[in-house]
């Protein structure tokens, strides 16, 4: 019997970087995560409980931007019609264009179960909503903010936002303004009167469904990584990693779109024809405005802009979920508190009981969970940036070792978006946290 030799390996020297045993772990194939089977099973654990709210989420976007669009008074945008609660996912069903999740291609049924209950008993959605027991949307528009606040940052490689401005998206967005308000005379007169601002807000509806379309993606994705977790499939955090990988290139190419429907006839303001993709055109943009920028925290620290504690220009804002203190307060200004509350109903038992193991009592809870959604946003992070790595420089596994050393400096310029001193950015950033367990 002949033993097939090891394949030949090329070994760098140590990397001299601070955080030198995370570049080591990404360099292995493996998350900026530990891999422990504690945090694989918090992410895991976490990402079924983001999924169900999400699910409710990219609904209530695309509805948003396809039917309530420029309403001036929108009192009743969050109350989904049953046409989108049963709208069907495209990757979820047996009509699914590419089936990610083995479930139901329409809403959730633990999603439609609490929006019947929410947290108190069955009542009209009108008490519902003004109890505030309900899904807590305002955190999805803060994300969508974020995004479009931080657009002009996402070129050359973002098409999506130059087409924003392009005279082709104007010509397109006077068609749909004017056929929503056609028979609205007040309001076509104030559009003729104030035009820039109406196109700023149908710009702003571009984004809402930007980010539905996105999160169409991810909350299959998510539920069937529970799935899959509770079978016993993933062995450890690179593997939820790996998974994540794949599903962004399988589903890289999915159209990027922004469709009116008035009296039945859809109005193309962004047309699938253009060509725009998940990947580049919502993918990226959001990991960088949501996860990285965002914006200062409203109402729970003082920022004293003339001793340069806030940043002169807007690229370097990083106040996004890596940087994040997780508050224990529930003001309407934080809007990670708001989905650690939807998070909240919809934990499985397990993650339940470990944070009944840990937690100073159930007021701590929501600060749990959120240092738990923390650590999954950064095995989040970890896969776009093996994703890009593959996409742009070398396989790991690679034997040429300048090929190993490019990859090795991609590693390192990522890591160096938490080692900046300026702004207190290297303090805030959470990496140096979430290496260890006791970060709770």
């Amino acid at each position: 019997m002949v033993q097939t030799p090891d394949k030949p390996t090329t070994k760098l020297p140590p990397s001299t970087h601070e955080f030198a045993d995370v570049i080591h772990r990404l360099e292995a194939g493996g998350s900026m995560l530990p891999d422990t089977p504690e945090n694989l099973m918090q992410i895991i654990g976490i990402y079924k409980a983001y999924a169900v709210p999400m699910d409710f989420y990219w609904r209530d976007l695309l509805y948003i931007a396809e039917r309530v669009f420029l309403n001036p008074l929108p009192a009743f945008k969050y109350f989904l019609p049953q046409e989108y609660l049963d709208l069907h996912n495209h990757y979820a069903g047996d009509d699914a264009d590419l089936r990610i999740w083995r479930g139901v291609a329409t809403a959730h049924p633990e999603l439609l179960a609490f929006m019947e209950k929410g947290e108190t008993r069955k009542m009209p959605k009108i008490f519902h909503h003004l109890f505030h027991d309900r899904i807590n949307m305002e955190f999805a528009e803060a994300c969508m903010q974020a995004m479009l606040w931080h657009r002009q940052m996402y070129a050359p490689v973002n098409q999506f936002d130059a087409y924003l401005d392009s005279e082709e998206y104007k010509a397109n967005a006077d068609k749909a303004i004017k056929a929503y308000f056609q028979k609205n005379p007040l309001m076509l007169g104030l559009y003729k009167l104030f035009p820039e601002m109406f196109l700023e807000q149908c710009r702003m509806m571009s984004y809402y469904s930007n980010l539905g379309l996105f999160w169409e993606v991810m909350a299959p994705v998510f539920f069937e990584m529970s799935d899959i977790y509770d079978e016993g499939g993933f062995k450890g955090v690179p593997d939820a990693m790996d998974f994540l990988v794949n599903g962004i290139f399988a589903i890289a190419g999915r159209p990027i779109y922004h469709h009116l429907y008035v009296d039945g006839k859809c109005y193309e303001i962004i047309p699938k024809s253009k060509g725009f993709t998940w990947l580049y055109e919502a993918a990226l943009p959001y990991v960088e405005a949501v996860f990285y920028r965002t914006a200062p925290f409203r109402g729970t620290k003082s920022y004293n802009a003339q001793a340069g504690q806030v940043p002169d220009d807007q690229k370097d804002f990083h106040y996004g979920i890596l940087y994040a203190d997780v508050f224990p307060v529930g003001t309407a200004g934080i809007p990670p508190t708001l989905l650690m509350q939807d998070m909240l109903h919809f934990l499985p038992p397990y993650l339940v009981d470990y944070y009944k193991k840990h937690c100073r009592g159930e007021d701590d809870i929501l600060i749990q969970l959120g240092v738990t959604f923390q650590r999954s946003m950064y095995n989040v992070t970890s896969a776009v940036i093996q994703a890009l790595r593959t996409a742009l420089l070398y396989p790991l596994d690679d034997t040429n070792p300048k090929h190993l050393q490019a990859n090795r400096e991609f590693f390192e310029m990522q890591l160096n978006r938490f080692t900046r001193a300026d702004y207190g950015m290297r303090d805030a950033a959470k990496l140096r946290s979430i290496q260890s367990q006791d970060y709770r």
